[in-house]
């Protein structure tokens, strides 16, 4: 059974992964898409184990897209992971978390190839913390809501 994707929401009703998403170029976009596709659905979580995923601790973790749409799509139908032959300059992060009966919520992104500066991804990554700690008040509250009436 694959992980479901869903998209964080904010109160303004603004979903910063799906626009990091859609502002991509085309090449980007496509390998972004393939990526999520062909290795975050199939193994959620499990992507930490490989070179695609990393913990970042209390429940945030990091998926990272290294290769271009064809490597992706080609390595994963083989049954490995890809390596090498990367074409083009792909360096794409999206910041995760897992909830739920397997569903895998992207908090936010960015392009690290563009600004691979540690201070710019240490702010990225508050800001992944930050959007996770509201997604998890406003989840706490409806299932509060939800007692009351019970």
């Amino acid at each position: 059974m694959s992980w479901s994707i869903e998209f964080f929401e904010d109160a303004a009703g603004r979903q910063p992964a799906r626009e990091f998403l859609l502002a991509l170029e085309p090449s980007k976009r496509a390998a972004l898409i393939a990526a999520i596709e062909e290795v975050l659905e199939p193994r959620g979580l499990g992507v930490c184990a490989t070179e695609y995923g990393r913990p970042l601790g209390k429940g945030l973790f990091e998926f990272r897209v290294r290769h271009d749409e064809t490597v992706i799509r080609g390595k994963s139908r083989d049954g490995e992971e890809p390596t090498g032959n990367r074409r083009g300059d792909v360096l794409l992060l999206l910041f995760c978390h897992a909830y739920g009966d397997k569903i895998i919520l992207l908090l936010a992104g960015y392009d690290k190839g563009e600004d691979p500066s540690p201070r710019r991804q240490t702010r990225e990554i508050e800001q992944a913390r930050k959007r996770l700690r509201s997604f998890q008040l406003e989840r706490q509250r409806k299932s509060t809501r939800g007692k009351r009436r019970g």
